[in-house]
């Protein structure tokens, strides 16, 4: 697999005010010149397109600590719900590149959004998925990411784990690991049940987990278990642990029937020095 570089000039990081933040969000929830596709062609996630990707534009800033100048991988992007509100964040010296195993999320970012934003790329990768790319040609486990070591300063990982299986999970905060810049920052949204099993305050009849066999992973869909995956709380911060992270604690989202500002689970982490 080519390897591709995310090349930008050294910038020194700034710091984007909670006004500016705000007034950004607004922005983007407003601006009809953002690229965006028909609603009927949204086959991932649910809710106003816009309106979630300046939400999600604020998590980012907010809890990862995202820089305009940063190199992001967009790890699962698929139809370009968190690009587009990056176009009007990232500055030039930035660049953006997103994976995804369905084509036709790439065909359209491809085709809405980098004639507009030439350093916003996006990538097939032809890894097999029950439910995303059941004909992919890649095992999940034997992942090599298509960048070069060290090129990358945050990557984004919004709805991915709740699709993958334990050892996918391992490989892929193995490559991570090798992508990333010391410092750099892994964002990763997902499920974490507590030791005494799925919180009573669960009300998303979507979340009623069970447990798969006796390993770490639960799902929410007998029919299809990769389509919505919860893990052990503490393991998830465990295998990036082992793969050279340093995590902060989880941040609860509100499918626990809790209040919170995000729906799913958050954990930040960040690259360590020297190999992990």
């Amino acid at each position: 697999m080519t390897s591709l570089a995310l090349d930008r000039p050294q910038t020194a990081a700034s710091t984007v005010t909670t006004e500016q933040l705000h007034w950004l969000m607004d922005a983007v929830r407003r601006n009809r010149f953002i690229p965006a596709p028909e609603p009927e062609n949204i086959f991932v996630g649910d809710g106003d397109f816009r309106a979630i990707g300046a939400e999600f534009l604020g998590h980012l800033v907010r809890f990862g600590k995202l820089q305009p100048h940063h190199r992001v991988l967009d790890v699962g992007c698929g139809i370009g719900r968190l690009a587009a509100p990056l176009t009007q964040y990232l500055d030039d010296g930035a660049s953006y590149l997103g994976l995804d195993p369905a084509r036709d999320g790439i065909a359209w970012c491809q085709k809405a959004i980098t004639p507009v934003y030439p350093s916003f790329r996006f990538r097939h990768i032809d890894v097999a998925h029950t439910l995303y790319n059941p004909q992919g040609l890649l095992r999940g486990a034997s992942l090599v990411l298509p960048l070069g070591d060290r090129s990358v300063d945050f990557a984004l990982l919004v709805s991915v784990v709740t699709h993958l299986p334990p050892d996918e999970v391992i490989t892929y905060s193995r490559e991570l690991s090798r992508v990333l810049t010391p410092g750099g920052t892994v964002f990763m949204t997902c499920f974490t049940i507590p030791s005494d099993g799925v919180p009573k305050t669960v009300t998303d009849p979507r979340c009623n987990f069970l447990r798969i066999d006796d390993g770490p992973s639960w799902t929410g869909r007998q029919d299809d278990p990769l389509g919505m995956i919860a893990y052990d709380e503490g393991w998830l911060e465990a295998r990036l642990a082992e793969a050279g992270f340093e995590c902060e604690p989880c941040r609860r989202g509100s499918w626990r029937g809790t209040e919170a500002a995000h729906y799913q689970d958050i954990i930040v982490a960040r690259r360590r020095s020297g190999r992990a």
